[in-house]
């Protein structure tokens, strides 16, 4: 039994709805998110198979590793992604006090300019949020969670049903998530290009995020 939903079920979205966990639904269009890079040979990756679709995406960044590979973070805004700030070391909300946890999205938003910011695993808690909220342009609609997780991160599910997981529930105004990093590759090397394919069959356009 997964501890997750691969679908985020409405109670959840409407209980927590300052925050933005889809996109208005007008046209046929779909918001493909990457978690937890940049990384060094699997963004890249990423961004080519996004090139080659002529997509464009939302790459929300740990600002460790912006700081480790700033050329490939260059990279996604040169090829006209949109970023978002994903903290700086990846902290758990729910076990993190207030202050330590915005300090260190703050630290990040040194790195990362952008009013999008994804917390880890989804976990935050109200007063977190608000301050966050606060520093952002977007106020609490500039946390973006999703409607739709690939689960590319769990190796209990195989390629194929990571990629079923994308295109059994994504929807017009879907957000997203799969995770750019190596616990999660061997899952999106299937799932992306099966995402990507999918969607041109569909006809759906994949865009990035503004709030």
């Amino acid at each position: 039994m997964h501890k997750y939903f691969i679908r985020t079920p409405w109670l959840v979205r409407k209980a927590f709805a300052s925050y933005t966990w889809k996109m208005p639904s007008e046209g046929e269009k779909i918001y493909l998110s990457f978690d937890d890079g940049p990384h060094p040979e699997i963004t890249p990756w990423v961004l080519d198979r996004l090139k080659e679709h002529g997509v464009l995406a939302t790459f929300f960044c740990i600002g460790n590793n912006v700081k480790r590979y700033p050329g490939i973070y260059e990279r996604i805004l040169a090829e006209g992604h949109a970023v978002g700030n994903h903290s700086y070391s990846h902290m758990n909300g729910w076990k993190t006090p207030v202050k330590e946890y915005v300090e260190d999205v703050q630290k990040a938003s040194g790195l990362i300019k952008s009013s999008l910011y994804r917390p880890p695993y989804g976990r935050i808690r109200k007063a977190q949020a608000k301050q966050i909220g606060e520093d952002l342009s977007a106020g609490e609609a500039g946390i973006i969670m999703w409607d739709v997780l690939s689960a590319d991160f769990d190796r209990s599910f195989s390629p194929q049903q990571c990629l079923n997981n994308v295109t059994r529930h994504a929807r017009p105004g879907s957000i997203v998530v799969f995770h750019d990093s190596e616990k999660a590759f061997r899952n999106l090397e299937y799932a992306l290009p099966g995402t990507l394919n999918f969607m041109e069959e569909r006809g759906y356009r994949a865009e990035k995020i503004v709030v």
